[in-house]
């Protein structure tokens, strides 16, 4: 069963038409990669899927449930079970900030843990993702970009959400440290039961973690399918750009 949908979504910025009748499924536990060049849409579908935008046309559900975002109850339950994870990690964290203070943002806004409980959910999802609890008392500016990111990491998987949407959350890592986020990812997906949505423009980095893959050019979905079918056998003339341009990620 999904847990979140977009069917037929089209979506405009002023006169520009950046999205065209775009449809997705995610399925519980699932992981779907959103590839395709600058401008083809993925960041405007990851915005869909985290309920900043509406659609010009098209709906969003959520549990099978159309997504109102004036619906308070619904979007608090949504909020709890859909997290991002941003393509920055020098932006993303606040610097001015204590990494356990950031951590349990979600949990003091979203209101979904006791502040006695805090502690203790804030150390297990820095334990999860392979940081040292010395980490929590420490400022972002004393960690590596990789270990930003698994504090950004921590952070979207604190308030156990049942989705991650994840927009480019390697591309400003060197090689090395991206194959271990997305090892991280790939692992917190199998242990947790996330679903992931992942957006890039390597095809790589998505067939590391993610069995779907959309390919999107020019705000219209061009190819879908299973991964390892757009890897070996893609048929359309752009996913065979893409795949022949995809950097093959050292293990």
């Amino acid at each position: 069963m999904s847990i979140l949908e977009l069917e037929s979504a089209s979506f405009s910025y002023g006169a520009s038409e950046v999205l065209r009748d775009v449809s997705l499924s995610v399925e519980r536990g699932g992981a779907v990669g959103l590839v395709g060049e600058s401008g083809a849409g993925k960041s405007t579908i990851l915005r869909l899927l985290l309920g900043l935008d509406s659609p010009r046309s098209g709906t969003i559900r959520f549990e099978g449930e159309p997504l109102r975002l004036r619906d308070r109850a619904l979007m608090r339950r949504f909020r709890t079970s859909v997290q991002p994870v941003f393509q920055d990690p020098y932006s993303s964290l606040d610097p001015r900030q204590r990494i356990d203070s950031i951590i349990a943002e979600p949990l003091r806004s979203l209101r979904i843990a006791k502040p006695g409980e805090i502690p203790e959910l804030v150390a297990a999802a820095v334990a999860s993702v392979g940081l040292e609890p010395d980490a929590l008392a420490r400022y972002p500016h004393e960690f590596s970009g990789g270990q930003r990111q698994r504090i950004a990491i921590a952070r979207a998987i604190v308030s156990r959400p049942r989705v991650l949407l994840a927009d480019e959350p390697v591309s400003a890592l060197d090689v090395t440290t991206r194959v271990q986020v997305l090892d991280l990812l790939a692992t917190l997906r199998r242990e947790q039961g996330l679903a992931l949505v992942m957006v890039s423009h390597d095809l790589g980095a998505v067939a590391a973690v993610c069995d779907h893959t959309i390919v999107l050019k020019d705000g219209q979905v061009v190819e879908a399918g299973s991964t390892s079918k757009i890897l070996t056998a893609p048929e359309s003339a752009y996913a065979r750009e893409l795949v022949a341009a995809a950097p093959r990620l050292p293990r």
